[in-house]
């Protein structure tokens, strides 16, 4: 009997389905689209792995994760976030890399056509994410004070603040607002508006997204093998895809 038990118990054990694995993600919200297509073709080879993706202003997720938030993965859309988690030390130094990079430029619809940052002030209604929290916003923020309009624009209450990128993108596609500043990637998600111009490189720091691993995330073995996938080619050509500028 003693032998009978033991290769039933052998037989259960090997057809028992393999433990799924759960990946936790937050990420900036202008990477929404170009993560979630990732992790569906991660999944393709990896079926037992689930993601729990989390999708928002890199402000408001670094403080999630700051208040306990269980996050295994962090993609912030600048360092500024990715260095009050490493200050928190919730995130190792030694884990954060470049990502990807991005493009800020102006969106509007075409009864509101404009070329340059200087014709800006034509308008009425500029959204932009709130600088506060949305790395869009202080970009923007950044262009329109070297360009000498934030403080203009902002006296003749002309901003419309954004929670995140992606608000701010649907406010000038529906024709809510005159224009509005988002990614180069975010634009190409637009239904009417359209890029009218790109923001002068000159007038704010290169759009850089760090990625890493929190200190919770590094001891989770499907975290660090989808970090690896994350950082090769075929994330990568996914990236391009969605318009992202690889390192």
């Amino acid at each position: 009997m003693g032998k009978r038990f033991l290769v039933l118990f052998a037989l259960l054990l090997f057809a028992a389905p393999v433990r799924a694995a759960e990946v936790r993600i937050s990420a900036a919200a202008s990477m929404t689209d170009a993560i979630d297509a990732v992790c569906a073709a991660y999944r393709t080879e990896h079926p037992q792995v689930s993601f729990a993706n989390n999708f928002a202003a890199s402000g408001t997720l670094a403080r999630q994760i700051a208040a306990g938030a269980p996050v295994d993965l962090f993609i912030s859309a600048n360092p500024k976030w990715m260095k009050y988690l490493v200050g928190q030390k919730i995130v190792p130094a030694t884990q954060v890399r470049t990502f990807a990079f991005n493009t800020l430029v102006f969106v509007g619809v075409p009864a509101h056509p404009v070329h340059d940052m200087k014709d800006l002030t034509a308008l009425d209604r500029i959204a932009i994410g709130s600088p506060k929290s949305v790395p869009a916003g202080q970009y923007a923020r950044q262009a329109l004070t070297h360009a000498g309009l934030y403080e203009q624009l902002l006296k003749a209450n002309k901003l419309v603040m954004a929670k995140d990128v992606r608000q701010a993108l649907v406010y000038a596609d529906r024709g809510e607002v005159d224009g509005a500043f988002v990614y180069r990637t975010d634009a190409l998600l637009a239904r009417h508006a359209t890029i009218q111009f790109t923001v002068p490189q000159k007038l704010y720091p290169r759009v850089n997204y760090p990625l890493a691993l929190t200190a919770e995330g590094a001891k989770n073995p499907a975290a660090t093998a989808f970090l690896t996938y994350l950082r090769g080619p075929e994330a990568g050509k996914i990236l391009k895809r969605y318009g992202f500028l690889l390192p």
